[in-house]
């Protein structure tokens, strides 16, 4: 054999080496991974053919699959879609995203583990695959009151079962339609995800739990409450400065009170009645006499710097680090770079309520099969205990206060006694503040723990306070679950 037939025939062999290993290696190496690519045609088909779990609120479906008679076989459905966009998130050739839709996608899908021998009972009893359900904790009347209450304006809400951690509702706003998104023209389902993320509103995002977390203003107070009781320094009889200002060492600008007016003629003020006023002086002061660390300590104790998921992933709240004494007396209502979701606020409300004790907030009550077995159920689980009893009892009655004769009057309920908090957060120069409320009730045997947030302040024409804005959506809320 010549030399360039040998060479040639060197170069055939090498060729044909190199295609079987590429075979092997997509045949056996990479056979998962292909498999599990979104884009990867062949595997959308094969999960568009079974069909996926439903999504409950009560035994309402608010999510379901429903037969067809295209390539796919099966169509997603959402029903009250806007309502429950961010719960459920959408189930497209885009895969699972957000919400339970991507959250418990292998249970849904039915390719969870804990499905395997329901799936080998299918394989020999020719049972056609099925998802499992998802049963929410949602109160659809909550939910539908958060929304209803929010509007048109940029917001969030959050209500939990204080003893439990149960989710009773979960609202973002503004919201999406996913039926727009999971439809069988591929075109249009992406020409209308385009759009959607091209709107300055991010609709797509789920305000109540991630995207830009927010400053909290003066819900954050209650922290600093609990931090000044809880380090023995102060009671709820307490005096501190009530001025129409607060001068700040280490620098010649000083923290003003709302408005620049006194929280009290005589200038001092009870801790108590600070909390009831929102007197920025009072919390300022209290904030740099405990220090950073107290503070930090026990925001971290309400759950601030933790991911909990629900099962989606909530994005951590914080308290920053190496702050001087004005930085300190900033953090202490809310503002310089204290940022929070509102899962977060009503994570502190709900503590307060139960006696001290956070619990894990938690959307899924149970996974059932599509033989009505239980795989999965809810346990409610301790998160920390954040304040003792007689602290969580004293802050109690000083948010009653806030409702009963201070800034929160707009969210009592006759007969029931409301325990809440405002906030008015600023957050930019020439920016309409946020408007905020937290709130608990009946503040004696709690039922329900709200945090609801309005961005700018909700519409051009209205009042921006948490007080005038926030409130009467919490109170709405607290009353849809308290008529059950």
């Amino acid at each position: 054999m010549n030399a360039p037939v040998r060479r040639l025939s060197f170069l055939v062999a090498g060729l044909f080496a190199a295609l079987l290993v590429s075979t092997t290696l997509i045949q056996y190496v990479f056979a998962a991974d292909l498999n599990g690519r979104p884009d990867n045609r062949r595997t959308l088909l094969a999960t568009y053919a079974r069909e996926r779990g439903e999504i409950l609120v009560g035994q309402t479906p608010i999510a379901k699959s429903v037969p067809t008679d295209d390539e796919f076989k099966f169509q997603r459905e959402y029903e009250d879609a806007d309502l429950f966009a961010h719960v459920t998130g959408f189930y497209s050739f885009y895969g699972a995203v957000g919400g339970l839709e991507q959250s418990e996608n292998e249970l849904l899908s039915g390719s969870s583990d804990k499905l395997f021998y329901r799936r080998i009972s299918d394989l020999f009893t020719g049972r056609r695959p099925q998802g499992a359900t998802v049963e929410t904790t949602l109160d659809a009347a909550v939910q539908k009151a958060a929304s209803d209450g929010i509007g048109d304006a940029r917001g969030a809400a959050v209500a939990l079962d204080p003893k439990t951690g149960a989710i009773l509702a979960l609202v973002s706003h503004p919201s999406f339609d996913p039926n727009t998104l999971a439809g069988h023209d591929l075109g249009k389902v992406d020409a209308n995800y385009q759009s959607l993320l091209k709107e300055d509103d991010r609709p797509l995002v789920d305000r109540a739990i991630a995207g830009d977390l927010y400053p909290p203003g003066s819900v954050f107070k209650v922290v600093t409450a609990a931090a000044a009781l809880t380090s023995g320094k102060y009671t709820a009889d307490s005096e501190l400065p009530g001025g129409a200002s607060l001068d700040l060492p280490l620098t010649d600008t000083d923290l003003p009170n709302h408005g620049n007016v006194p929280c009290s003629p005589s200038g001092r003020i009870t801790l108590k009645q600070a909390l009831v006023v929102s007197c920025n002086p009072a919390f300022g002061e209290a904030g740099m006499e405990i220090g950073a660390d107290a503070l930090r300590e026990q925001a971290a104790k309400f759950g601030f710097g933790d991911a909990p998921t629900v099962p989606m992933r909530v994005t951590p709240s914080s308290v920053p680090a190496d702050m001087n004494e004005p930085q300190l007396a900033q953090a202490s209502i809310g503002q310089y770079d204290v940022r929070v979701t509102p899962m977060q606020m009503a994570m502190v409300a709900a503590g307060v309520a139960n006696k001290g004790v956070v619990m894990q907030p938690y959307l899924v009550q149970s996974v059932i099969g599509s033989d009505l077995s239980v795989i999965e159920s809810a346990d409610p689980t301790e998160l920390s205990e954040a304040v003792t009893p007689e602290v969580a009892a004293t802050l109690t009655d000083m948010m009653v206060g806030v409702v009963q004769e201070g800034s929160g009057t707009r969210a009592q309920i006759p007969g029931v006694s409301v325990a809440g908090k405002t906030g008015t957060a600023e957050h930019g120069t020439g920016r309409r503040a946020h408007a905020w409320f937290i709130s608990f009730a009946p503040a004696d045997d709690p039922k329900i723990a709200v945090a609801v947030v309005v961005e700018d302040g909700g519409t051009a024409n209205s009042e921006t306070g948490g007080g005038a804005v926030a409130a009467p959506i919490a109170k709405a809320m607290m009353e849809a679950r308290l008529s059950r």
